[in-house]
Order: C-alpha cells, then structure tokens, then sequence
C-alpha cells in the first residue's frame, strides 16, 4: 500500500520491524538459502539470522544486498530511503546527515548504496526521444555546445514512458550511436533526435525523423519536448540540491534522477524501491572513493 511518512514512523520505529518487512519483500513465499536455494531454514532467534540445515550456511535478511554489513539501524535505512524517493529533486548528503543525526561520510555513503540500486536498464520502444546536455563545470566566453569544463549526458526516453541517460566522455557519432542502440526495444517506431551531425547515421538503427531548433521546436510529433524536460528536472536537482558535483559520481546522480522520473506515478514506490536494494549486491565505500583513472 502507499505510505506516507507518519505511516513509516509508525510501521517500522524498530529493528525487529523492519527486519519483518524486509524478509516479506525478500521471501515473499517462503526464505530461501541464498547460497544452495534450500528451503530447509532452520531461524536463530537471538541473531537475527537463519541456518541452512542442507549446506549450514548462516545468512540474515541482508546478506548479499545493499544492506550487508551495514552497522546503521534500518529505521535510519527506511527513513533515508522515503526522503530519497519522495523528494522530487532529491535529498543532500547534508541534509540526510542532520535528519538522521549522522556523520556526513555515513549520510554520503548511505545516499550512493541507495543510488547504486536505482539503476535501471531495459530496452525503449514506440516514438523514442534522444538529446545531450551538458552539466557540471563553468563555462566562460561564447555560448554552445562545447561546454569547456563540463559533462555531457545523453538520455533518450519513450513518449510517455521511461528515460534512460548515461553521462558520456564525448558526443560523437560513435559514443551516441553505441548509446541509442543499447537501449532500443524492438518495437521502435520512430526515433526523434535535433540537428546535431552525431546523429546522422541513426537511421540505420530506427527510422530517424529530426527537428531543426534554429528554425523550429514542434513540428506535429516530430519534437524533443519530453527529454527536454527532463534536462530541466536534472539541472534542477544538480544545482537545488547537490549545489555541485563531480563527473566521477554523476553517474550515479544521474541514476537516482532517472529512477525517481520512471516512477513518479507509482503509489508504491517505497516498496518497489526497497526491493531493488534487496535485490542489489553491496557496495563497499572503498569502491565509491577508489581512483578510476587509475
């Protein structure tokens, strides 16, 4: 059912709560070994775990998910994960931080394992919308789309539907290319792009209509409107709420942004949200900060 934030107080003020739930999404049939599939599970009441009486091994309701290890109570868990599902532009590190009477590095690395189980992939069908932007940086002196110091991101998103973006080094005709057709259904009618000379061979992945912006932005159904809509909630919530951020972590920003937009009708998004960090793998804090020039 859909919650609201007296209701989560409510239903999960503590960890035998939570746990309780967690098991419900995990297990919704019956608990699994989630080493050998077993379903001779034998409970440890006073751990908080489970034994596996085919293989032995001892698991919890977290083991193997985005929780696993965690030393953080799951109402703190559950409360940061609302705040991050129904804020349209999202919560800061910051401000998570003074809700949840935290440090900051607890706040930042609770916001990116919840953000690393937002990511969503799947292909797009029916009349598809693909632009760039660029985000990020400062840009001094002539206008346009070579925007020194920043990030450009391509995103694409189906009439009505889901959008998918992906920050990329460059927007050249083979890094767009390689990103439209990842993500293109089999049902594709129609692919909409503007002017830019990248996009000139995507017609060998989809009929390919353009709208030429110097001369105009609508032409019947032939616009870019939807996925410019989005670049104006994503600028949004990078400046409202972030203020700033780096090309290394926008990836996952990006992710969260795109994942809230998919969802933003759905009454039970908490709950479905909750179980894709189940259904996610950890992410060690020494992952996020690792040098990936290296």
């Amino acid at each position: 059912m859909e919650t609201n934030l007296v209701q989560l107080i409510d239903d999960f003020h503590s960890e035998t709560k939570c746990r309780a739930y967690l098991e419900e999404l995990r297990w919704p049939e019956t608990i699994k070994c989630p080493r050998c599939q077993s379903e001779k599970i034998s409970r440890i009441q006073e751990r908080d775990q489970f034994d596996c009486d085919a293989c032995r091994y001892q698991f919890s309701v977290t083991s193997g998910t985005i929780f696993h290890d965690t030393h953080l109570p799951l109402w703190k868990w559950f409360l940061a994960v609302y705040m991050m599902c129904e804020a349209k532009k999202s919560v800061s590190a910051n401000q998570l931080k003074r809700t949840l009477g935290v440090a900051y590095q607890t706040a930042w690395y609770l916001c990116h394992r919840i953000r690393a189980a937002m990511d969503e992939a799947g292909p797009l069908n029916g009349i598809i919308e693909v632009d760039e932007t660029y985000v990020g940086g400062h840009r001094h002196g002539r206008r346009g789309r070579g925007a020194a110091g920043k990030t450009p991101v391509a995103g694409m998103i189906e009439r009505g539907g889901a959008v998918r973006m992906k920050p990329l080094s460059h927007v050249d005709a083979k890094s767009l290319l390689n990103f439209i057709e990842n993500r293109l259904g089999k049902n594709v009618k129609m692919v909409i792009t503007d002017e830019l000379p990248s996009y000139n061979r995507v017609h060998k992945l989809a009929k390919h209509r353009r709208i030429n912006h110097s001369k105009e932005y609508v032409r019947g159904d032939i616009h870019t409107n939807s996925i410019e809509n989005v670049w104006s909630l994503l600028k949004r919530s990078l400046i409202g709420s972030y203020h700033k951020v780096s090309a290394k972590h926008l990836p996952a920003y990006v992710n969260e942004i795109g994942f809230r937009f998919n969802h933003r009708d759905n009454p039970y998004l908490f709950r479905d949200t909750m179980s894709q960090l189940l259904n996610h793998q950890n992410v060690r804090f020494d992952q996020l900060t690792a040098d990936k020039t290296a």
